[in-house]
C-alpha cells in the first residue's frame, strides 16, 4: 500500500505541470491572478530613442505575488519610459476608513551602472470612487530606491527636501510638488536602497493628514502598487520574488 501510494505521488509528481510564467511585452500588456495585477505600463516609451521592455507574472508567493521585468532604454534621459507595476486589487474607500495598509516587499536588481530610475509603491486618491487609476487628486510615492541622480517631484530647483522624517523603522526625505493639478508626496529612503521592506502604509498617510491637512475624509484610495520606474540604461533585470499588501 505504501509502495502504491508513493508511486502515485511521483507519477503525479511528473505530470503535473510546473505554473507557467506568463510574459507581458506589449505597452499595456494586463494579467491578473490571486488578488493582484500586473501592468506592463510602457506609458513613456515614446519619448524612447531605442528599447523595450518585458513584465513577468512569475506566481504566488506567500500571502502575495511575484513578478519580474526586463528593460533596456535609451534616449531623453530626463523621461519616465515606463512603471510597470503589481497592485492589490481592493474595493476602494476613502482614506479616512482604511485602519491599515500592511505591506512586505522583496526585490532586487541584477545590476544598476548607469541607471536611471528608481523602485517605489505609488498610490493615488481622488474625491470621485470611479476615477481612473492612472492619477488622482494626490499622490503618495515611497522611494525604496533611486539610481542615476533622480529626485521626486518637488518645488525645489536643486532637489533640496522638505524635511527628513522617520517612518516605519526607517529615515526619508519627504518632498512635495505638482506634477500638474495633482499634488505629489514622496519619500526618498535616506539610508540608500531598501530591499527588503515591511510596513504599514498607513503611517505615511497619518503624517500627511496630521502635518499636511491631507483631506482622508473626502478621498478615496484608487490603487496600490508597487514596482520599479524606468528612464534610461540596460539591459537590467528587476526581480520581485515577494510583493504582497492588504487594505484593511
Amino acid at each position: 500500500m505504501v509502495k502504491n501510494i508513493i508511486l502515485a505521488l511521483a507519477l503525479f509528481t511528473l505530470t503535473t505541470p510546473a505554473l507557467a510564467q506568463v510574459a507581458l511585452c506589449d505597452q499595456y500588456a494586463y494579467h491578473s491572478a490571486n488578488g493582484y495585477e500586473i501592468l506592463n505600463n510602457l506609458w513613456g516609451m515614446d519619448s524612447a530613442s531605442s528599447g523595450s521592455q518585458c513584465t513577468y507574472y512569475n506566481g504566488p508567493s506567500g500571502n502575495g505575488i511575484a513578478f519580474s521585468s526586463d528593460w533596456t532604454w535609451q534616449g531623453n534621459p530626463n523621461n519616465v519610459k515606463s512603471f510597470i507595476y503589481a497592485n492589490r486589487m481592493f474595493t476602494r474607500r476613502p482614506v479616512s476608513d482604511i485602519n491599515s495598509l500592511p505591506t512586505t516587499v522583496q526585490w532586487s536588481y541584477n545590476d544598476t551602472t548607469d541607471m536611471r530610475g528608481n523602485v517605489a509603491y505609488d498610490i493615488f486618491t481622488h474625491p470621485d470612487p470611479e476615477h481612473t487609476n492612472s492619477n488622482g487628486e494626490y499622490e503618495l510615492m515611497i522611494w525604496l530606491a533611486d539610481y542615476g541622480g533622480i529626485w521626486p517631484i518637488t518645488e525645489s530647483p536643486t532637489g533640496t527636501p522638505v524635511e527628513q522624517v522617520t517612518l516605519a523603522g526607517h529615515t526619508w526625505d519627504f518632498y512635495t510638488g505638482r506634477n500638474g493639478a495633482m499634488r505629489v508626496y514622496s519619500f526618498l529612503s535616506a539610508g540608500g536602497p531598501i530591499h527588503s521592506f515591511s510596513a504599514d502604509v498607513m503611517e505615511f498617510f497619518n503624517y500627511l493628514i496630521t502635518g499636511y491637512d491631507f483631506p482622508a475624509q473626502e478621498q478615496y484610495m484608487l490603487i496600490y502598487q508597487f514596482g520599479p520606474e524606468a528612464f534610461t540604461g540596460g539591459p537590467f533585470h528587476f526581480d520581485a520574488p515577494l510583493f504582497q499588501a492588504e487594505v484593511q
